[in-house]
């Protein structure tokens, strides 16, 4: 899908979309910015990446913010929004997309304190912002999404347990965003090829991918998943306040 959102369908809204220096959050931004919003280009540690895409959607003729923030920090996050409010005064949408837990050397609470802390840290930080009419989303996959009644690689079980918990922390504030006029929706997506979670997931358990390629019948790529990221930011929400990507035939309900 080479632009999901009509040029101008977004103009004069600006988006937050953490970890988009690269892979899904990357084309995520790109995607806003073809519709024409302002985006904040946010990143952990890399810096070359993300001013690069900055630099590109600039000749879009939007306005890009490339701000550096350790989600798992809270000075950090809040610096980061001090910075939104500078530069843009609100914010529009706001898309939750930086997540991990299987880097090395992070620490056995890792997972959880980035993939369900910070993300209610950001959520907390962004509400100044956020008004009427504002939208939050919040990404995730099926392997976590279902965890509870569909067993996950044990290489992925904790993270899928953290995001889990992220993603219920969220639907816990869902009637005070309500109150305030502010939507939100879930994406959740199978494995999807290209990503550094695939990549570290195949390392662990060779065929992984390939497996479940044959099982779904199809995995989204990086591009195709980052697309449905960006129409679950314009399109309606589910009664559930889910958007499900890909195949589902293989997890139970929730």
């Amino acid at each position: 899908m080479s632009q999901p959102i009509p040029a101008g369908t977004l103009s004069g809204r600006t988006a937050l979309v953490t970890g988009s220096s690269r892979g899904i959050g990357a084309d995520t931004a790109r995607y806003l910015a073809e519709g024409g919003a302002n985006v904040v280009i946010n990143y952990r540690n890399k810096a070359p990446r993300a001013q690069k895409l900055a630099t590109e959607l600039d000749a879009l003729g939007v306005e890009t913010l490339v701000v550096g923030a350790d989600l798992t920090d809270e000075g950090s996050v809040a610096a980061m929004m001090a910075a939104i409010g500078e530069t843009f005064g609100t914010l529009d949408i706001l898309v939750l997309n930086a997540s991990g837990g299987m880097e090395a050397g992070m620490g056995d609470d890792y997972a959880l304190a980035l993939n369900r802390d910070a993300q209610l840290s950001v959520l907390s930080a962004a509400l100044p912002f956020l008004h009427d009419g504002s939208r939050v989303v919040f990404v995730t996959s099926h392997q976590a999404h279902f965890i509870r009644t569909t067993p996950t690689m044990p290489e992925y079980e904790a993270v899928a347990l953290s995001k889990r918990a992220g993603e219920d922390a969220l639907r816990a504030r869902i009637p005070e965003l309500a109150e305030r006029g502010i939507e939100f929706v879930v994406v959740s997506g199978d494995m999807i090829e290209g990503t550094i979670t695939a990549t570290l997931l195949e390392r662990a358990n060779p065929g992984a991918i390939a497996s479940r390629r044959e099982s779904a019948g199809k995995l989204y790529n990086v591009s195709e998943f980052a697309a449905q990221i960006a129409l679950a930011v314009v399109e309606p929400i589910a009664a559930d306040n889910t958007r499900l990507v890909g195949d589902v035939g293989s997890f139970g309900g929730e």
